[in-house]
């Protein structure tokens, strides 16, 4: 059964995790980059304390399936962090938070510019309260500007990034993921942001801000297509699930009604491609001889790699493209879980939840061989630590009471 963290954000009985252990991060932001970002730093061993308004809770509590009452998406958003309720726009809430301030190394925020700053939180206040403070500000649009203002959200930076008009069937509409693709983006440049501004620190002995806008991160994503119009004038059509720069690149549906990715990044495994499909003339094409070339072919080695693969079953089509390189099965989520490759990594942990048992999640993000990080509790229940840390930052039980009696914790 997952306990009550220690007071210094280890799990119960004082077990060390990760290499962040010791840094001391406060997460004040809402659904769902920063939250992410904060999540991250918690998964190598920072102490996260999560900062929720005493009656509105982080959304992402209530954000997609439940059970028994119990969001999933918060036992995975909210894993590795410890819960505290603050009414910052309170004059309890504010001190209590400069208090917590002043032994921190890292806040992360998402509030619209200028929110903080009207509660008297602002960067000269927090700054003042610890001069080697970080402060990590996740908004739409960054923290000036035309937009900056402006209420945004995930699917407005998919959007206005370039990343829907490329996205989808030639001729149909701009597509939008089914998920929050910027959003996740955003959190983990967040995570880098903050790693990068506390070595900055090291170096400096000062802190400063991280100004994070969500419409970057994913337009970084979207790799040389800025480039690519400004010295050629060059705007990417919607391909589908082609490429613009090889081809064969496609999903193609089995004789058992399931489906496989191919992808022929390289020209030696494009001719292995049409070798196992039985058109190796094609291999000898002079268009053939690069990706752009058989990009403008994408049709007929559709057709050729496409009716081949439709003769025959899934397991049949990978063991023959597992020697071309070039294969993987489309899975969803219920084949993810079984997957061999994601067990032998780990990819998949078990957490003993309090509120529901045993859950299985994402791992933390990558393997470190000295200081591994480690799932160390999930979601935990809304202000679950709100006392125990307000102790540690010098408050007297009656002081507690008094906050919680005015309504700021």
């Amino acid at each position: 059964m997952t306990t009550a963290p220690d007071a210094d954000g280890r799990p119960a009985g004082g077990t060390a995790y990760g290499p962040l252990t010791g840094l001391r991060v406060l997460d004040l932001a809402t659904l769902f980059a920063g939250p992410l970002a904060a999540t991250l730093l918690g998964d190598f061993g920072a102490d996260v304390v999560k900062v929720e308004h005493p009656r509105r809770p982080d959304p992402s509590r209530g954000h997609g399936p439940a059970r028994d009452g119990h969001g999933l998406w918060w036992k995975l958003l909210g894993r590795n962090k410890r819960t505290l309720t603050l009414d910052l726009s309170t004059g309890g809430g504010r001190e209590a938070l400069l208090r917590l301030v002043s032994g921190a190394d890292v806040v992360v925020e998402n509030f619209r510019p200028g929110t903080l700053e009207r509660w008297g939180l602002g960067w000269q206040e927090l700054s003042a309260a610890n001069p080697r403070l970080v402060l990590a500000r996740v908004t739409a649009f960054g923290q000036f500007g035309p937009y900056a203002h402006r209420p945004g959200f995930g699917t407005l930076a998919e959007a206005m990034s370039g990343f829907a008009a490329i996205t989808g069937e030639p001729g149909g509409p701009p597509t939008l993921p089914p998920f929050g693709l910027a959003d996740s983006i955003a959190g983990i440049a967040t995570a880098y942001a903050v790693m990068a501004a506390l070595a900055g620190r090291d170096r400096t002995g000062e802190g400063q801000v991280v100004d994070l806008a969500l419409i970057e991160p994913i337009l970084t994503a979207l790799g040389p297509h800025p480039l690519w119009y400004d010295q050629l004038g060059h705007v990417q059509p919607r391909t589908g699930n082609r490429s613009v720069n090889n081809a064969p690149r496609n999903t193609y549906r089995t004789a058992d009604g399931s489906w496989v990715a191919v992808s022929t990044s390289t020209q030696s495994v494009a001719e292995r491609v049409m070798t196992l499909v039985g058109r190796p003339e094609l291999a000898e094409e002079a268009w053939f001889a690069d990706g752009a070339g058989r990009a403008a072919h994408a049709d007929e080695l559709d057709e050729a790699v496409g009716s081949w693969i439709a003769r025959h079953p899934r397991e049949d089509v990978l063991a023959a493209f597992d020697k071309a390189e070039a294969a993987a099965p489309v899975q969803d989520v219920r084949e993810v879980m079984t997957d061999p490759q994601y067990a032998a990594l780990g990819t998949l942990a078990e957490v003993d939840d309090p509120d529901l048992g045993p859950l299985r999640m994402q791992n933390v993000l990558f393997r470190l061989t000295g200081t591994p990080g480690a799932i160390r509790w999930s979601g935990r229940a809304h202000g679950a630590d709100t006392d125990a840390v307000l102790t540690e930052a010098g408050y007297a039980p009656a002081e507690v009471a008094a906050l919680r009696a005015a309504g700021a914790v």
